[in-house]
């Protein structure tokens, strides 16, 4: 590999000492955990200058030019995530760059830029260039190809072999649930794993390490974990990096910091603060003061055995100097620890009816081990319990294709692990939600509906009672047209995304549908169909239910609230027609329109205006609207702050109130006792009584003439009541005392 031969030729102009640097002359070093952790970050702190991201200087371009200077060719910069000299033809793998090809932002390819080890998106909040702070702390960022850069972009770091390359981990993310995450490298990991320790340690809560890589915090005493703590051993300190600290300290230095980071200088120290296996000791301070492992713990004893956990004893071990704490493996994989005054614990979240290895491990303060205990083996009991059956069925949102089914959660001696819903006897679906919608059904057609519940192990309750649920005629209530319900650009990354919303009374597929932007206010661009099976979430959602909404989001999204609710994912291409996620890469200066078989028919933002007049601002199409308009109407939007996000997934509609027939509309007395309810109306409207779970309980008409429903069947409670009047609804609360 090109990092390690280049250790070879690296001047000698850095010296390493292998003593306690100077640097922490005044830090505690004998502390250890988070004490250990606040006194290095106070260090760091005091000791550190910002620089900007681009001023002219100094700023990071110039921090990395010096810091990443490639000692075999001076004029060149080393490439992070880097291997190959450059004689193939992937230009993407190069170990360095002429340091005159820095990204301009024109969108070449064969230049380097600054890559954020710690993706700005990631971080909360997210990470601005424009404040001097965690955004532009050269020692996270790194010279790099610019489109290996854009290939990694936000995605979390996980684990992997070889050269730079997705990971075999994966995350919610880019691509939805499975995105895969980013390896950097054999030669790099190392480098990745001490600069995320240094970002977390220096700015906390801001660049947590959980939020930036795929691995468990569990044997960690914050938010560390172990993947990072991993590739700090197994990727030893290379002379880039040491080249890199000693510049950064030297105040003299153009766009120095003057801050260093401990896990450069000794690796050890994450072993000290977070634990894990050993890293290198480069001081040797700390290994080398005691070499003496504690004695191998025995009797080790399982008791309490149950469906799920196993309690696990032993006896105490000794130690030269004094034993720290105790590993216990589960089949040889690491499942808790303890301290040195506990000698007892106990396993969770196992599987029933399975056999288990457990080997308990001795540790002293410097990480010494002791052999492992001899193996015993236990076994989880049998589960043969059935979950409670689900009850409180209830049928709401009828169209002429679908409805909806939710219930109450059943419980179990273990745990659910889903429902199965059957209609007409049949199993339609199996889902761990507490709701189902059922579609492709028949018009003016009643369905037996039935749910069960299953646990973890498939045992099965008996089926519900049967509901029947009907489906409605079709008849049209005025609403024909989708529409686009909200639209979401943040004040900085890519969490972008358009909702579009069928207030119809029946299924409207997607066929024929696309979204197109105006780039910058000029023509339109980036065709993207809504029914584009390859960026689908599931590639069976070909059409849209009544009052539901269909999300579009950029892959660049972090946002867990976009990622979850989205069903299409516009990926970020390098090549035509969605270059870097379009259309879904507005930025405040792009309407967006939706268009039905190539004519626009609805539109956010005005049309050819290239100001950045919708820009870091979440659009939410107002209650009243009913229909698409392709004239840009502010009036027609409420105005929410940029990064607003809990309202995407859903859209909640109280058409009508903008005209004349409800002004006047008036529903008395409420609250009531009686057995009669009246209505004051202009025009005829149908009442629709629902539960306040979403229960049709009643339909019925209402005129200026007949004015007046029975309620005498209704039980005390909270009732709501939907009017509509030709494509206009309300939805008022009723009271019945």
């Amino acid at each position: 590999m090109m990092k390690k031969l280049l250790i070879l030729i690296f001047i000698t102009s850095f010296s390493v000492s292998f003593s306690q640097e100077q640097y922490y002359s005044n830090v505690d070093l004998t502390l250890t955990g988070i004490q250990l952790k606040n006194a290095l970050a106070a260090k760091i702190i005091a000791t550190h200058t910002a620089l900007s991201y681009t001023s002219g200087g100094p700023d990071v371009w110039d921090a990395t030019k010096a810091t990443d200077e490639n000692p075999a060719n001076t004029s060149d910069v080393i490439l992070y995530y880097g291997w190959e000299s450059g004689d193939d033809q992937d230009i993407t793998n190069d170990f360095s760059r002429d340091k005159n090809l820095q990204d301009s932002g024109s969108g070449e390819s064969f230049v380097w830029n600054r890559e954020h080890v710690f993706p700005k998106s990631l971080a909360n909040p997210t990470l601005n260039t424009d404040e001097p702070g965690p955004a532009t702390d050269a020692h996270h960022l790194r010279a790099a190809d610019r489109t290996r850069n854009s290939t990694r972009n936000n995605r979390k770091y996980g684990r992997g072999s070889g050269n730079s390359d997705f990971s075999t981990d994966t995350f919610s993310g880019l691509s939805g649930a499975n995105t895969n995450a980013w390896y950097p490298g054999d030669d790099w990991k190392g480098d990745a794993a001490r600069m995320i320790m240094y970002m977390y340690m220096h700015y906390g809560e801001v660049c947590l390490p959980t939020a930036v890589g795929v691995g468990s915090k569990e044997f960690t005493p914050d938010e560390m974990i172990d993947l990072f703590l991993e590739w700090n051993v197994e990727d030893p300190v290379s002379d880039i990096e040491i080249a890199r600290n000693t510049y950064h300290e030297n105040n003299s230095n153009y766009a120095a910091q003057g801050s260093r980071n401990p896990f450069i200088d000794n690796p050890y120290l994450a072993t000290r603060i977070w634990g894990g296996n050993s890293a290198e000791d480069r001081w040797g301070i700390y290994t080398s003061s005691d070499t003496e492992a504690p004695t191998t713990p025995t009797d080790v004893t399982l008791s309490n055995i149950t469906l799920t956990s196993i309690a696990i004893s032993w006896t105490a071990s000794t130690d030269n100097v004094d034993v720290s704490g105790y590993n216990i493996y589960v089949d040889g994989i690491l499942s808790a620890q303890t301290s040195n005054s506990s000698t007892n614990t106990t396993i969770s979240n196992l599987n029933t009816n399975t056999t288990y290895s457990f080997t308990v491990i001795a540790r002293d303060i410097i990480n010494n081990l002791s052999n492992a205990s001899t193996p015993i083996n236990g076994t989880t009991l049998q589960d043969t319990e059935a979950p409670t059956v689900p009850t409180n069925i209830v049928i709401s949102n009828e169209s002429d294709s679908s409805f909806k089914v939710s219930w109450s959660a059943s419980t179990d001696n273990n745990a659910v692990n889903g429902y199965e819903v059957f209609v007409d006897g049949d199993l339609n679906a199996s889902t761990t939600d507490l709701f189902y919608t059922v579609t492709a059904l028949n018009a003016s057609t009643t369905y037996a509906v039935q749910v069960l519940a299953k646990d973890v192990d498939n045992n099965k309750s008996a089926k519900s009672t049967t509901v029947n649920a009907t489906t409605t005629d079709g008849t049209s209530n005025g609403v024909t047209e989708l529409f686009i319900s909200e639209y979401v650009e943040p004040d900085g990354g890519n969490n972008k995304a358009i909702e579009i919303v069928n207030l119809s009374s029946t299924t409207i597929s997607l066929a024929g549908y696309s979204l197109q932007k105006q780039s910058n206010g000029g023509s339109w661009v980036d065709d993207l169909p809504l029914d584009n099976a390859a960026f689908l979430v599931d590639p069976s959602v070909t059409s849209i239910i009544p009052n539901d909404v269909f999300v579009l989001i950029h892959a660049g999204a972090a946002e867990q609230e976009l990622i979850d609710n989205a069903d299409l994912v516009v990926p970020n291409n390098q090549q035509a027609p969605y270059i870097y996620a379009s259309p879904l890469n507005f930025n405040g200066n792009d309407p967006v329109g939706l268009f039905k078989n190539g004519v626009l028919i609805d539109i956010i933002g005005e049309d050819g205006n290239s100001s950045n007049h919708i820009q870091n601002a979440t659009y939410r199409r107002k209650g009243n609207i009913s229909e698409p308009n392709t004239t840009f109407n502010s009036n027609e939007w409420d105005i929410l702050d940029a990064n607003t996000f809990d309202g995407i997934g859903s859209h909640t509609a109280t058409l009508g109130t903008k005209n004349i027939i409800f002004e006047s509309f008036k529903m008395f007395p409420n609250p009531t006792n009686g057995n009669t309810i009246y209505f004051s109306v202009t025009e005829d409207a149908t009442i629709n009584i629902y539960t306040i779970l979403g229960k049709l309980m009643q339909s019925s008409e209402v005129t200026k003439s007949k004015n007046s429903i029975d309620v005498s069947k209704f039980s005390t409670g909270i009732y709501l009541l939907k009017i509509n009047s030709g494509k206009q609804f309300i939805t008022k609360k009723l009271i019945k005392n």
